[in-house]
């Protein structure tokens, strides 16, 4: 098949960035003919031998959450004119159409991958995001109408998990049948478990080969400058105890504050967690706080900025723990599937999809391994449930290990994912 993927944005740095980049690469090495537009080059990105086209935007990008784009200028969906929003959608419409016919054309987020779906004339699926509906959509009728308007021309829309598809039917006008659950995918060849010592080696070189990062030309999207001599100096010792005397637990995620990393900073300052070391992984306007936050409390706190694949396939092997302690509704936690894939068992907030990653682990466990959830926001839900994980006989905690690896492979994989979208290509005439 002949496959277009459109996504406004970039392709590495957030979750449907990732999404976009780990379904292109799965259904090029599935042998489809596949094209990405998106506002990323391509260069460093692992898409399969996917090509990678990028429109010419006429002006300001629309976002969800506004965030610095380096030579672009962004500006928040809910606060831009309908004209300039549509001179946004046209131009993508435009590089699409000049790029031919295409069996499928996917497009990325509710609004604006439905006006673009729809204007390009092409058989197209919506992949709904939770950005998108919960950040610009919900509480704004135009949008909502709008978003309504342009599906009914979709083939289909799939959401990432029952809390997604119940958020859509919240907010757009859509026939339920359109809406297919397909749970986001995990590369589990690359996302495995590793022995403390491998994984901490594969970590500094992947390190070293990071591109420079100055303090004086810092980009916030980058590895901080200097992560591998950090890391080896902050990680030897969780490797050399194979996480027992001094166990790390790993976030992955944006620095804001609807993604509760102040929360799992405070729960370390507990005395049934002395000893244990953080990972603070990504980027975001909290970072500075949240920095200042762990030396108040005395945390011991690696903040790196953003790691990619690369780098966290060899983290999440090192962790006691990956926390995802987000007070915002989440499409499905795919950080916490991809921790679970390399062996590390994932404590997520009991909500959204979050919750369906918790339901998935649970179902695998036995009995007196429940402990993948905490209930939201409530920071001494968080301290027992980590204190117990973390404090796990060591029987227990290499059957915990091995039950999530088992989870993910069986759950979460991207080429099932893929296949599963490509059913939702209309039969040829």
């Amino acid at each position: 098949m002949r496959i277009f993927i459109w996504h406004g944005y970039l392709l590495s740095g957030t979750g449907s960035n990732e999404y976009t980049r780990a379904l292109a690469r799965t259904l090029a090495q599935q042998g489809h003919d596949v094209v990405v537009f998106c506002q990323d080059d391509g260069a460093g990105q692992d898409v399969g031998g996917a090509r990678v086209v990028r429109p010419t935007l006429p002006g300001r990008l629309p976002v969800f959450v506004l965030d610095r784009y380096e030579g672009m200028e962004a500006a928040l969906l809910t606060r831009m004119a309908r004209a300039e929003v549509q001179e946004f959608v046209a131009a993508n419409v435009a590089a699409i159409k000049s790029a031919g016919a295409a069996d499928l054309l996917i497009c990325n987020h509710v609004l604006l991958g439905g006006p673009v779906g729809q204007a390009s004339g092409l058989p197209f699926v919506v992949k709904a995001h939770g950005s998108e509906l919960e950040y610009a959509m919900r509480g704004n009728e135009q949008l909502c109408r709008w978003a309504s308007e342009s599906l009914r021309g979709a083939g289909a829309v799939i959401a990432g998990s029952e809390h997604i598809e119940s958020v859509v039917a919240d907010l757009v006008d859509v026939d339920p049948a359109l809406v297919h659950v397909i749970p986001p995918g995990v590369d589990t060849r690359v996302m495995k478990p590793q022995p403390p010592g491998e994984a901490l080696d594969q970590l500094l070189a992947e390190a070293e080969r990071d591109l420079p990062n100055p303090v004086d030309y810092h980009n916030e999207r980058l590895p901080d400058q200097g992560n591998a001599s950090r890391l080896a100096a902050f990680l030897e010792p969780v490797a050399a105890g194979a996480g027992l005397d001094q166990p790390l637990v790993v976030y992955v995620g944006k620095l804001s504050e609807e993604k509760g990393v102040s929360l799992l900073l405070e729960s370390l300052a507990d005395p049934r967690l002395d000893g244990v070391r953080a990972a603070i992984v990504g980027f975001g306007p909290a970072r500075r706080d949240l920095e200042e936050q762990a030396r108040a409390l005395g945390v011991p706190a690696l903040f790196t900025g953003p790691l990619q694949h690369r780098h966290l396939c060899h983290l999440w092997p090192l962790a006691s723990a990956s926390v995802v302690p987000s007070v915002f509704p989440e499409a499905f936690g795919m950080v916490a599937a991809e921790a679970a894939a390399c062996g590390c068992p994932p404590l997520v907030a009991r909500h959204s999809g979050l919750a369906e990653i918790a339901e998935g682990l649970e179902a695998h466990l036995r009995q007196g391994l429940r402990l993948v959830s905490f209930d939201s926001g409530d920071l001494d839900s968080l301290r027992g449930h980590l204190a117990a994980v973390i404090n796990l006989p060591p029987q227990d905690r290499a059957d915990f290990r091995d039950a999530c690896r088992a989870t993910a492979v069986d759950l979460w994989s991207w080429g099932s994912v893929a296949r599963r979208i490509t059913e939702l290509a209309p039969t040829p005439s």
